[in-house]
């Protein structure tokens, strides 16, 4: 009995330890109130900007551990048949999404990113990412339930007085997410820690209703020697174990009334205590459902759009004179952002300033050709922008202009970068010559392996000479072969694709941009014919866009004459599969579908009639045609 009463004691030591542990949580605020909290907030964070140690993802990973081990302690309760709190139901139920959450965030937050993220310079949550400390203060303040128009409201207030960088604007997501499972984290301790003075409480009860029946004179003498007026007793304790004593033997009414006296120490009773216990219980469980419920949004949620619908850099590159940024795909844009992001990074200079920057070359080309704003002559500037790629502001992040742009920034490559547009400026050459090099790096390496393992190496002869030099013409062929496999794929793995800009087209091909596509073909037989208008259907079906048109380009195959026979036949056939597609398929007397074909011309290096270069010809014909030719 001493031994645990000693434990008892123990446990109810411990829980004062638990100060800093409690969860986040502040008073809750409305839309409009959680605003203008933006507003101070911001004003109040200082930042500054350098590596640190990763707090948070040690944090994370000690919040994971204990996460876990929480789970498996609640679920080995449920394998004994013992009742478990509602909170903790949710938390056992919905595991799996925490789970999600904690993987994603080890696979969004490298070390890398991490360190870039500006600091708090003072502070509670001093040297965190900012952008953590708005996610937390979002959270406290919102009970843990986030929805979308609500998140957006707040970091966009937010951004009036301070504006996020692109880098903690990507962040919002994953700092969200820490913010909710370091907040779970402390509750599920609460939850595990009042499972388990429950448990205590049940252990105690049994003891005293067991010694209520053998000598109950010394049940609250017992009790007072052991706690003492000075133990605060915690509160689910005290809850369960007077559930456990009531309506019992009358000779435990001296506990009762020695936990009362207790309590009244602490300025407050047992019904009092019962009421803030219901209370946090059913607190917890609010929140612990709230959190889950966020979870599953973060895990949804489009954030790209929502990246782009908060990002103050966003409407200043939407002024791109050329008017094609707001119209590109998304890969695009970003790939325009992370120019704007790289020449921040390296010259501490503003985002938004950066942007503005390449918006305002971009306007000055237009203004220097046409000597004219877009206002004064809108139908001359259409013209020029059409014409000239210098009016886009694409034209100084990733194309020719971009050296003018970081010159006004003072931006100095790297080592590495450096060393990569050199190469591009002079591909064919570098390409050339580092493969000669490597061949005759590898043929030095045969030659001299040749040479030395001869037997006549010690003394030079005729025979020696005519084997070293046979040797060299034959190893050319496998050591040019080996040198290109080598620099083809050192290039590959030095060089990140350069890809193209793009429109957005998810919405279908505008009619300004209005497509044909076309099948390059030869007419051979009916039945191929047939198959190459089924086929054509298929592409129009698979791509049933308003300005997406078909065409079959045709050649008859080569021949002896001009004209042969069955030409004519095929060429009928083609023409009613193609009038057939445009009885069943088109609309509004506009033709989807077209046939293009052309006459055999001599060839006198073939010796044949054949049609001009074969599919190259046709391909360039029709690019002639639809020119104007």
């Amino acid at each position: 009995m001493s031994e645990f009463f000693g434990s008892l004691s123990g446990t109810f030591s411990r829980t004062s330890g638990y100060a800093d542990e409690q969860p986040v949580s502040a008073e809750i605020y409305s839309v409009e109130r959680l605003e203008q909290y933006a507003l101070t907030l911001a004003a109040e964070h200082k930042t500054i900007t350098r590596k640190g140690r990763a707090q948070l993802l040690p944090r994370l990973e000690d919040n994971g551990r204990k996460l876990v081990a929480a789970y498996r302690t609640l679920v080995e309760t449920i394998r004994k048949g013992r009742a478990i709190s509602p909170a903790a139901e949710w938390l056992v139920d919905n595991f799996h999404i925490v789970e999600e959450q904690l993987r994603e965030i080890r696979e969004d937050l490298p070390k890398s990113y991490y360190h870039e993220l500006p600091k708090l310079a003072e502070g509670d949550l001093k040297d965190f990412p900012r952008i953590y400390a708005v996610a937390r203060a979002l959270i406290a303040h919102t009970d843990c339930r986030l929805d979308t128009p609500t998140l957006r409201r707040f970091i966009a207030a937010y951004q009036t007085v301070a504006p996020l960088s692109i880098g903690e604007l990507w962040a919002v997501a994953i700092t969200l997410r820490l913010a909710l499972v370091e907040n779970l984290r402390r509750l599920a301790v609460g939850i595990v820690r009042a499972r388990e003075e429950r448990e205590q409480a049940d252990k105690l009860a049994d003891k005293l209703l067991e010694l209520a029946t053998r000598r109950p004179e010394g049940l609250a003498s017992l009790v007072s020697e052991r706690f003492g007026k000075r133990e605060k007793i915690p509160q689910a304790f005290v809850v369960q174990l007077t559930q456990r004593l009531r309506e019992q033997d009358p000779s435990l009414m001296a506990v009762i009334e020695w936990l009362e006296k207790q309590l009244a120490w602490q300025a407050t009773s047992i019904e009092q205590v019962i009421h803030a216990e219901h209370q946090r219980q059913a607190a917890t469980q609010v929140t612990v459902g709230n959190i889950i419920t966020s979870m599953r949004l973060l895990s949804t949620l489009d954030w790209r759009d929502f990246f782009e619908s908060v990002s103050l850099i966003e409407p200043l590159l939407g002024a791109d004179p050329a008017g094609a940024y707001a119209r590109m795909e998304f890969a695009t844009r970003d790939r325009y952002r992370h120019v704007i992001e790289r020449i921040s990074k390296r010259t501490r200079a503003n985002e938004l300033e950066i942007a503005r920057t390449a918006v305002e070359l971009a306007e000055e080309a237009v203004q220097t050709e046409t000597g004219a704003s877009i206002a004064d002559a809108p139908d001359e500037v259409d013209r020029y922008l059409r014409q000239r790629p210098e009016s886009h502001v694409g034209f100084y992040l990733v194309d020719a202009g971009l050296h003018e742009l970081e010159t006004s920034f003072a931006y100095r490559p790297k080592l590495i970068e450096r060393l990569r547009r050199f190469i591009c400026r002079h591909a064919a050459a570098t390409y050339l010559g580092t493969l000669a090099f490597l061949t005759w790096l590898v043929m030095s390496v045969l030659v001299l392996g040749a040479y030395f393992s001869s037997p006549s190496a010690a003394g030079s002869t005729t025979a020696s000479w005519t084997l070293l030099i046979t040797a060299t013409l034959l190893a050319l062929i496998p050591a040019s072969d080996l040198a290109l496999s080598v620099l083809n794929w050192d290039v590959t793995h030095f060089f990140p694709p350069r890809l193209v800009p793009r429109m957005e087209t998810t919405a279908g091909i505008p009619e300004a941009a209005c497509t044909m596509v076309v099948v390059p073909t030869i007419f051979s037989s009916e039945s191929q014919v047939k198959a190459l208008v089924e086929r054509l259907e298929v592409h129009y079906l698979a791509n049933q866009c308003e300005h997406i048109y078909f065409a079959l380009l045709g050649d008859f195959p080569d021949g002896d004459a001009e004209e042969t026979p069955g030409d004519e036949w095929l060429l009928e056939v083609a023409e009613a599969g193609i009038a057939e597609l445009n009885h069943l398929h088109s609309q509004a007397g506009t033709p989807r579908f077209h046939l293009f074909h052309r006459r055999r011309q001599w060839n006198p290096g073939e010796g044949r009639w054949i049609g001009w270069e074969r599919k190259r010809g046709k391909l360039e014909e029709f690019n002639r045609l639809l020119r104007g030719a």
